[in-house]
């Protein structure tokens, strides 16, 4: 599970919604799981009318890779030692093997990490369950439909269940997709004992040590509590605990309004609970952009069963015992002053993750860490106490900060991959979307637009706005959804695309043609004569990226049309 974002390639994005604890990190858990973790492959025949399975685009070396795991340097153990199983480290043990690394990869809980066990892939399976009790609850909504649908219930054990036994699959997905590829999965806690050298082992048991050409930190994060509260599991609970939905209160108080927050109001509100944000900052929502913010608020917060404190901390907070209620204790964010006390069913503390490293061992070899962030360089290559390169190590994911999203881990870890391969390769943070899976959804990549102004006016160049809506959308109208918003920021002068924002239907699937075209850097003029089907929500994009104004003239490789035939 804001305040302002800041998708720079080479700073951490900044902190929780709860501003108080301002070295606390954003919380965005989404998942980037590879095809492998569904258990999917290609099947191919061969001339001899075989069945085999494949993976598109692996070379001969990759194919005798996998049954070995490579040949390792005489001085190594492995290539390529990972530490920590998460979505980040899988994303990397995949691709080394691809590459042909001899590959392992250390993990001392589960595999899977945050997002399989408490983070995307659960709180996915709740969300499902919230849209339809919420579409299903809607009378004028399935009356436009034409619909008659009696009293909509639940059963919250069947609920949990169906969370808890996706992420079991999901997590045994993964585990068997790194042992078919050969990638040997060492159980225990990893430690760096000195360069290109691990020790791992369960507590009791003697440790081992192995060593590595190149290692990967990986060991991702955990969720962060503010001094003042007391989290006893049951009534005061953090993200771990609320997805195994053990029980449905009344009332909840919600901690933070950020990403995290606002999808578990999304699952409360939907199963019959009443919420109360408490926010820091003086407006709900702070990480998103401003003009989605606001229709957001109006769409997912002020219908609903939900009040909200803006501008104070829970300075305190009780669990409840001895017969009485949650206990929240509210400070004026500004004067400090006490004002209001709450009694509630439950505290759920949406405040963002911190970093899990501490036991790597970086003092071994001269690392601090920065508010427990691994400090890295634009390549995650791990820099020491006195600024320089550590050989042959790096770091991805939540544990250095650059960008708290399990895909932008994965991605970091196969970039990283490339570089020990002799590629060299840096990841755009710019491109990487994010998106938060309340019913309707928002997904954004790029800058906000006062991030954009602010680097206009440092930079000096124009930049101009563009906004479609939903309402002109047939397919979201079709779906009698057509609450919604698409916003795109760009510069005028060249069809540089800064940002794009979308609130509506599927959003979350929507931003992934704007996150390419940054990746790729294509341009406005350019992509503007891409094909759409129609009808469909993709026509939002489409209608966009055409309502943008831009003076540059479209490149001379742009396919507009067939050539005639003579």
């Amino acid at each position: 599970m804001h305040s302002t974002l800041s998708f720079s390639q080479a700073t951490t994005v900044p902190t929780t919604n709860y501003a108080f604890h301002s070295q606390s990190p954003i919380n965005l858990r989404f998942c980037g799981l590879r095809r492998e973790a569904f258990g999917i492959s290609i099947l191919t025949r061969s001339s001899s009318g075989r069945v085999r399975l494949s993976t598109r685009g692996r070379s001969k070396r990759t194919s005798a890779s996998t049954g070995n795991n490579g040949t390792p340097p005489k001085s190594f153990d492995y290539d390529l030692i990972i530490i920590g199983a998460g979505v980040g480290g899988h994303g990397a043990a995949l691709h080394a093997v691809e590459k042909g690394l001899k590959t392992a990869i250390i993990e001392g809980d589960v595999v899977g990490g945050t997002c399989v066990n408490r983070g995307c892939v659960p709180s996915k399976a709740l969300l499902a369950v919230s849209g339809r009790m919420r579409e299903l609850q809607s009378e004028h909504h399935m009356k436009a439909l034409g619909l008659q649908v009696s009293a909509a219930g639940y059963d919250r054990q069947g609920v949990a269940d169906h969370a808890n036994n996706l992420a079991s699959k999901i997590r045994s997905n993964l585990t068997n997709s790194m042992k078919a590829l050969g990638v040997d999965i060492l159980t225990g806690f990893g430690t760096i004992v000195g360069p290109q050298k691990v020790k791992y082992g369960k507590v009791g048991f003697t440790d081992n040590v192995v060593t590595a050409k190149d290692i990967i930190i990986a060991t991702g994060s955990v969720p962060f509590v503010p001094k003042g509260i007391e989290v006893d599991g049951k009534t005061v609970i953090t993200s771990d605990h609320a997805l195994k939905l053990e029980f449905v209160p009344d009332w909840i108080a919600i901690v933070g309004s950020g990403y995290i927050g606002l999808e578990f109001s999304d699952v409360y509100t939907a199963l019959g609970s009443e919420v109360t944000f408490i926010e820091a900052l003086d407006q709900l929502m702070p990480g998103f952009d401003p003009e989605i913010s606001k229709l957001a608020q109006r769409v997912l917060i002020n219908p609903r069963k939900i009040d909200y404190h803006t501008g104070v901390f829970a300075t305190k907070i009780t669990p409840a015992r001895d017969g009485k209620p949650v206990i929240v204790e509210l400070t004026d964010a500004k004067t400090k002053e006490h004002k209001d006390t709450l009694e509630v069913d439950a505290a759920l503390i949406a405040t963002g993750r911190a970093p899990f490293t501490y036991g790597l061992g970086l003092e071994n070899i001269n690392v601090v860490t920065q508010r427990g962030f691994v400090p890295v360089d634009e390549r995650m290559r791990v820099i020491d106490a006195n600024g320089n390169l550590v050989p042959h190590l790096y770091c991805i994911g939540d544990a250095n900060g650059k960008m708290m999203l399990a895909h932008a881990a994965s991605a970091q870890g196969i970039s990283v991959v490339e570089q020990v391969t002799g590629r060299d390769h840096v990841l755009n943070h710019l491109s990487v979307p994010a998106a938060c899976f309340t019913h309707p959804e928002i997904s954004m990549v790029g800058l906000t637009e006062p991030q954009a102004r602010e680097k206009a006016e440092k930079e000096g160049f124009e930049i101009s706005v563009a906004k479609t809506s939903f309402k002109a959308n047939t397919k979201a109208l079709a779906e009698n959804e057509g609450e919604g918003l698409a916003k795109l920021i760009y510069r005028p002068d060249n069809g540089e695309i800064l940002g794009v924002h979308i609130f509506g239907l599927h959003a979350a699937d929507l931003i992934h043609e704007a996150s390419n075209a940054v990746a790729l850097g294509t341009r406005i003029q350019d992509i503007r004569f891409a094909v759409h089907a129609h009808p469909t929500l993709s026509e939002v994009l489409d209608e966009l990226f055409k309502s943008a104004k831009v003076n540059a003239p479209e490149s001379t490789s742009s396919p507009i049309s067939e050539p005639v035939a003579a």
